[in-house]
């Protein structure tokens, strides 16, 4: 059912089934050729005669997940490879950390690795950043290796675990940002019969319930359902969702395995559009934070932001032989998001110093900020992953290709809308209640954007001898967008909107190389290179300068090693970085009515990073991550006024790139029954994008934790932001949003 479903709706879309034919069509083909394959091709045992040793982590792959923070393996590298082989950064937020910290969303996890910060767009949304550079809530995020490509609230609820790449990532997944991806990595059933049920309830009246069954069907097949309720009053920005996951595979473990899965979430939950910056005193203009405690809520009861997600899945895999085999997946998706904020703004200029309960905060914010739009997705990849021997080496192939579809649509408020202004409030009296009547106002159909994308690629990683390896990577990418807008016009009919149709095809080469040192089962050393690029469509729309532009082009450049310490129980990842776009969008000022944007801009981050997870005695687990970035600057600008397109001068620190970041917890098993933890969470001093006079102050936060076991009964206490630190935790130059307050939950979980 629609989220717009209160809405009148004056323009409609039309969504022809007989789009996704082509990849309908195709996904039948693959289906015909893998069912071919299993007929004419048995599973062999792998052949190692005449092979070089191999040098293999000593750590553990079976107490991953769900048992441990430390894991070895990982599959965003397009196959499964040990992080070890892959010569670039990679952070893994186990089950068991996302768990023990209450994780219960995507941004939640990524708050515990180091290098991530995030922007509050005027939309509402949160834009991350990832070593200073924009990860594309469309481009950059994943679901088990395909792109998952809406704004919607991410659950963790299905998490296996989430994996962040670090770098460039073309060569993999095609357009994509500077700063890496973001995979999610969902629960897939497997063959044993298990069950968890925990229920959480914890401060602005929390209560949270999910459902973890697996069920072994027969001798090759299992069934898994996860599913997840929270509601949540949060101080006046409520939380309430839901969600079901539910996974079938058969053939586990023979030479063909086929998997169907679907997955479901539902979310209708406020949102805090954030604060605006005040300045300090009428003789310092410094902006600063507002002291306002975090858990004042100023919207309005009538805001929301409502989503709903709905994916189903098809997945074969077929196995030449115990180490090669074909990974084939089609996927479709529909996405719907209803957003309505208030932005909070002061009615009349103040100053820090002379803030009193009586001051007014108007909601209205220079208008109706909604953002509302739909997408239906297909996807179908084809990954071939095997080891080969050629030219007595020793080689670990990966090829495969990608199809995708994506249409979006984009609506605003109606011309012919009635004026509704938002009553205004003041800072003595928070979560008012005051509202809206959001169902009567009228929508109209403003832009769509169909994209089509088709990306083929090959990487091998040979290995030299016992102790190198060389790994090299190329991939080739086709984007064709097409953008069109209709007619608008105001209520007294004059055009406020143009029509136009723009398109765009871009065809681009993505590269990856590196070469890796392990002189021993636990040391590995890598130096990597790669690249990636951005169209002017990866946000799903073409300006009339955008539509006539290249790709920008960004590379990584990353010296670094994976270290396992105390018998293979601890792993350690460093890693020295610069990473750089090099042919940034900027506006053509020496040209006359210009047709395009020049590539002529750059930006580049440079600096260290380290991780930690594992064990360091059977009972004291921990895991760590920290980021400094020393050199952050935008390198290159305008001809004419030496600024982005952004408006960054040339030579100056782009915002939200702290130099400083980073988390650490760990816990400590004091007996059969009690285990104890805790952790700190740190960023220093950033500033926004496009200012240079907002300063967001540094921070530190601390989380504690105390669990009990009674069998198969747990009984966990979990409190977060224990000093109640104010803190601006997603930035803009108009507003910030404060992080979230002291918090305590107390989760009761049974095994079975």
């Amino acid at each position: 059912m629609s989220r717009r479903k209160h809405l009148k709706t004056s323009g409609s879309l039309s969504r022809p089934a007989a789009a996704l034919l082509p990849l309908g069509a195709l996904a039948a083909g693959f289906g015909l050729a893998s069912a071919a394959l299993a007929q004419t091709a048995p599973v062999e045992p792998a052949k190692t005669e005449n092979a070089l040793p191999v040098v293999r982590a000593k750590a553990s792959t079976e107490r991953a997940g769900k048992e441990d923070y430390q894991a070895t393996e990982t599959r965003i590298g397009k196959g499964k490879q040990e992080l070890r082989d892959i010569p670039q950064s990679v952070t893994v937020v186990t089950e068991r950390l996302i768990d023990d910290r209450n994780l219960d969303t995507l941004k939640d996890a990524l708050k515990n690795t180091a290098g991530i910060s995030f922007l509050a767009a005027e939309g509402g949304e949160e834009d991350i950043r990832l070593r200073g550079f924009s990860l594309q809530a469309t481009g950059d995020i994943f679901l088990d290796g395909m792109r998952d490509p809406a704004f919607y609230e991410r659950d963790t609820f299905n998490y296996e675990r989430m994996e962040v790449l670090r770098g460039s990532a073309s060569m993999l997944f095609g357009r994509g940002s500077t700063g890496g991806a973001v995979n999610q990595v969902s629960k897939e059933p497997v063959l044993i019969n298990k069950g968890e049920v925990a229920s959480t309830i914890g401060s602005g009246d929390y209560f949270r319930l999910t459902a973890d069954l697996n069920l072994k069907t027969g001798e090759d097949a299992a069934l898994r359902v996860n599913a997840m309720v929270t509601d949540a009053n949060n101080y006046g920005n409520k939380i309430n969702k839901q969600g079901v996951a539910a996974a079938y595979r058969m053939g586990v473990g023979t030479a063909d395995e086929f998997l169907a899965s679907f997955y479901f979430l539902d979310n209708d939950n406020g949102i805090n559009y954030g604060l605006p910056w005040v300045r300090k005193s009428p003789t310092d203009s410094t902006p600063v934070m507002l002291p306002i405690d975090a858990r004042n809520y100023y919207g309005a009861a009538s805001d929301y932001n409502a989503s709903t997600v709905t994916l189903a899945t098809l997945g074969h895999v077929h196995r030449f032989s115990s180490d090669r085999e074909l990974r084939t997946t089609l996927r479709v998706g529909n996405y719907e998001r209803d957003q309505r904020a208030s932005a909070i703004r002061f009615a009349s200029p103040v100053f820090a110093s002379t803030l009193t309960p009586a001051t007014v905060l108007n909601r209205s914010g220079g208008g109706v900020h909604a953002k509302i739009m739909d997408m239906e997705t297909a996807y179908l990849q084809s990954d071939y992953s095997g080891k080969h021997r050629f030219f007595d080496l020793n080689h670990s192939i990966q090829a495969g290709l990608d199809l995708a579809q994506e249409k979006f649509n984009n609506y605003g408020i109606a011309p012919n809308s009635p004026t509704m202004l938002k009553p205004s409030t003041t800072i003595g009296t928070p979560n008012d209640g005051a509202s809206v009547d959001e169902s009567r106002r009228i929508t109209r159909l403003v832009s769509d954007f169909d994209a089509k994308a088709l990306g083929l690629y090959a990487q091998d990683l040979i290995q030299l001898s016992s102790q190198w390896k060389l790994l090299a990577g190329l991939r080739w990418d086709r984007f064709d967008g097409r953008y069109s807008q209709p007619e608008l016009r105001s209520a007294a009919g004059a055009v406020t909107q143009v029509a136009a149709v723009r398109s765009r095809v871009d065809s681009l080469w993505s590269k990856r190389a590196g070469v890796i040192y392990q002189p021993s089962a636990t040391q590995s050393y890598h130096f990597s290179y790669g690249t990636s690029f951005n169209t002017s469509g990866d946000t799903y729309r073409f300006d009339a300068l955008g539509s006539n532009t290249p790709p920008e082009g960004s590379r990584n450049i990353e010296l670094g090693a994976k270290l396992d310490l105390f018998e293979g129980r601890l792993s350690t990842r460093l890693a020295l970085f610069h990473s750089e776009k090099y042919n940034e969008r900027n506006r053509d000022e020496l040209t006359v009515n210009a047709t395009n944007y020049v590539l002529s801009g750059a930006r580049r981050a440079a600096g260290f990073e380290l991780d930690l997870a594992g064990r360091i005695t059977p009972q004291w687990e921990v895991f760590g991550s920290y980021a400094y970035i020393p050199d952050a600057k935008v390198t290159k600008g305008s001809a004419v006024n030496g600024v982005s397109l952004q408006g960054e001068a040339v030579g100056s620190r782009p915002g939200l790139t702290p130099r400083h970041s980073g988390t650490i917890w760990t816990t400590y098993k004091l007996n059969e029954h009690w285990r104890v933890g805790g952790g700190l969470n740190a960023r220093s001093s950033d500033t926004p994008q496009l200012s240079t006079t907002i300063i967001a102050p540094k921070f530190i936060t601390a989380d504690l934790m105390a669990e009990y076991v009674q069998g198969n009964l747990s009984l966990k206490f979990n409190a977060t932001n224990i000093t109640d630190k104010l803190y601006a935790d997603v930035l803009y130059r108009g507003h910030y949003v404060p992080g979230k307050p002291r918090n305590y939950q107390l989760t009761l979980a049974h095994k079975f």
